[in-house]
């Protein structure tokens, strides 16, 4: 397979090429999956993997959480998304022909179909826990005395000083349920002081998330026993109602619509103080789902329904505990090594002690890395070096999303402090870490860095790192461009390639990019590099349609595009009539898909395999055969309408040929997958592959964790 990307061979379609034309265009919904449906297939490729019995016991159950903190982001974000789109009156179509309302109905189905799945494994996953000597109670009759009277004194000095029971009624309006909280719905029965007679009444306990989720059990043996905090409550709730009786109790949840619209042209003079202020707004979005378990009472949940303003198809019942993602807490107990991945060292490259000898590396060759395979230090050490090397004057950067805790903050204070020019192009519109990056954006400030907030109706999306040394008598310049975020704990966890160069056109193109961004200037031509909003997406039609002339010509024709999602409609459109032309088209894409391949006359040179595995595949990688001198690019974005069109990215040619290589090798052995690879399906059906009898297994990330460098 690695000599086919060397020298493929053109396939010839009856429906190509010949003058028939297809119904290849933006009005025909039965070439396009819609984009929303397509992420909860995504995120059922997920929760195969929790179901996968070759991942250790812990991995799956993690894979389990990772479904559900998933899920609660879609449903705050794209599902109310949709749902505004339909208050404001607005029932637009999707690419497949459905409209918002339709999509919202399917949308429904599919999640509660999925939730049932989920509980299914989430109880296989309890079981099998137990079986291997950690066991969560879920009935309080399996507890000892012991055990009572030790969560009797732990309610008491630990949980009930900071309950606050919230009754409901004329004179107590509905509290504010946070979101993802867990709470408990408590009807009460008491006298009415003025007929004598019963009545019932209605309150809410919030479950107070600075205590931990699970309480362990004292007690003797290997088995480690745990009790949900919500249960504890549940036990002692009689407590918080003094002189009435506890009818019933349920745990709910709800998830609210935490998307943030801004106007940026209104907020121009100050977008810090607007972020601020919507970040703060963000709890009083709607709810747009609740959870409760199965058997709650019809007055308990049309109680809730009413009060959250819901509807039925908005409301899950499940049958077991809510909240499962606070089950990683299981994941990080002591002495669990064996349920778990075997532990992997990371290759360490780029370490030097001394700035000559780090700068000459990157002079010498352009690097290329490969995380989470390869350390992610070398970034760190580069900045840490260059903060204290006296011949480095100016250190650019963007930061879109970084560890709380990141060295990178740190060293580019540093800097600033030791008298360099530090600019930092911060983007506070990264959705649910806008209060971190505004929070350590500040300090960067306060230790003289010069700050940029973002850019009016763009975010910065890009990976650019440029660092500016005097060396005899001539400036350099030294760049590093990745596909990912400078984050290194994500770069334990996710794939990335990140790219270090002195070329001197690709170097004046960063700064070009870095100036463009922190003035008003219009993006003048570049050398090598592709930038949105300005021309990535033209670039990538164009190389598209290249690839499609060398098909007619006779000439080997192939794309191979490895991404996270492919949701853009011209791209699409061009991909299928490069298909139609004999252009082989292979794509990698973990996520969204909005492509069909494999349809008669107009994709059936078209495959498209996803990987869900140990690492979250996030390297974004585009290859053409380019009649035969092979093209290769990496970029910090998708195919997608919003990285086209709503954000700063940046596209970047790898030319050496040791790169190129490498970077083959990687997509070699990912279109090799038979492990973790499925098959997208002209139907919307992801399958795994089935290997022949005596077929070698292929694990990409295995492969590459075991490849020597």
């Amino acid at each position: 397979m690695a000599q086919k990307i060397k020298s493929p061979e053109t396939q010839s379609l009856g429906s190509g090429g010949n003058g028939k034309q297809g119904p290849i265009h933006l009005g025909n919904p039965d070439i396009f999956f819609d984009r929303e449906l397509s992420w909860v297939d995504f995120n059922k490729r997920v929760l195969e993997e929790a179901n996968d019995p070759d991942n250790p016991l812990l991995e799956r159950l993690k894979f389990l959480c990772i479904t559900e903190s998933n899920l609660d982001e879609f449903y705050m974000v794209r599902v109310a998304g949709l749902k505004n789109i339909l208050e404001e009156g607005n029932d637009e179509k999707s690419l497949n022909g459905s409209r918002a309302s339709e999509i919202l109905t399917e949308i429904s189905n599919k999640v509660r179909s999925f939730v049932a799945t989920q509980y299914e494994t989430l109880t296989l996953t309890l079981d099998q826990m137990k079986e291997n000597g950690i066991h969560l109670i879920l009935n309080p009759e399996e507890l000892n005395k012991n055990e009572i009277e030790d969560i009797k004194h732990y309610y008491k000095e630990d949980v009930s000083p900071i309950l606050t029971p919230l009754s409901i009624d004329p004179s107590h309006p509905f509290p504010h349920i946070l979101n993802k909280s867990l709470n408990l719905a408590i009807v009460l029965t008491t006298d009415d002081e003025k007929t004598g007679l019963k009545k019932d009444l209605f309150a809410v306990v919030q479950v107070p998330s600075v205590l931990p989720r699970f309480l362990q059990l004292k007690g003797e043996g290997k088995t480690r026993r745990f009790f949900p905090l919500e249960e504890i409550i549940k036990l002692h709730v009689h407590d918080l109602f003094y002189g009435m009786t506890v009818k019933e109790i349920y745990p709910f949840r709800i998830v609210r619509d935490a998307d943030i619209s801004i106007d940026e042209e209104a907020s121009v003079k100050d977008l810090l103080i607007t972020m601020k202020k919507e970040i703060r707004n963000r709890i009083w979005g709607d709810a747009v789902r609740m959870d409760i378990y199965e058997g709650t009472s019809s007055f308990v949940r049309n109680t809730l329904k009413d009060l959250l303003e819901l509807q039925d198809n908005e409301i899950f019942e499940v049958s077991s505990i809510l909240n499962i993602s606070d089950s990683m807490y299981f994941y990080g107990l002591e002495h669990t090594s064996k349920f778990k991945y075997p532990f992997f060292q990371q290759k360490t490259t780029l370490k030097f002690e001394s700035p000559e000898k780090i700068f000459d590396a990157i002079k010498k060759k352009e690097r290329l890395l490969h995380h989470p395979y390869q350390s992610f230090n070398a970034i760190e050490d580069l900045l840490r070096i260059s903060s204290e090397d006296p011949k480095v004057l100016g250190i650019k950067m963007t930061l879109y999303r970084t560890s709380g805790d990141s060295p990178i903050i740190q060293y580019l204070g540093q800097a600033a402090e030791n008298g360099k020019q530090v600019t930092v192009l911060v983007e506070l519109k990264a959705r649910f870490d806008e209060e971190r990056n505004i929070k350590w954006a500040q300090k960067l400030e306060e230790r003289g860095v010069h700050v940029v907030y973002g850019v009016v109706g763009l975010k910065i999306h890009c990976k650019m790192l440029l660092i500016v040394r005097r060396e005899e008598e001539h400036l350099v310049r030294y760049v590093h461009l990745g596909t990912g975020n400078y984050n290194s704990t994500t770069s334990k966890y996710y794939t990335d390639l990140s790219f270090f160069t002195v070329n001197k056109e690709i170097t004046e193109d960063v700064s070009t990019i870095f100036n463009t961004i922190t003035s008003y200037a219009k993006m003048p031509f570049l050398n090598k590099l592709a930038a949105s909003p300005h021309n990535l997406k033209s670039t990538f039609l164009t190389l598209i349609e290249k690839e499609t002339e060398n098909a007619k010509a006779g000439k080997p024709a192939r794309i191979i595009f490895k991404m996270n999602s492919l949701v853009d409609p011209n791209i699409i459109l061009a991909m299928y009539n490069a298909s139609r032309e004999g252009v082989i088209i292979e794509l990698i894409i973990r996520g969204i898909c909005c492509l069909k391949p494999g349809l008669p006359g107009i994709s059936e040179n078209i495959t498209v395999i996803s990987i869900v595995g140990r690492f979250l595949e996030h390297t974004r990688i585009y290859y053409f055969l380019s009649g035969g001198e092979e093209s290769i690019f990496l970029a910090s974005a998708d195919c997608m309408p919003r990285n086209f069109e709503r954000r700063i990215e940046v596209l970047f040619p790898i030319l050496e040929a040791k790169n190129k290589d490498r970077i083959k090798k990687i997509l070699d052995v990912q279109i090799r997958d038979n492990v973790k690879a499925r098959l997208l399906s002209s139907d919307g059906v992801y399958r795994k592959r089935e290997r022949a009898e005596g077929e070698k297994p292929v694990d990409s990330q295995i492969e590459r964790m075991n490849f020597a460098e």
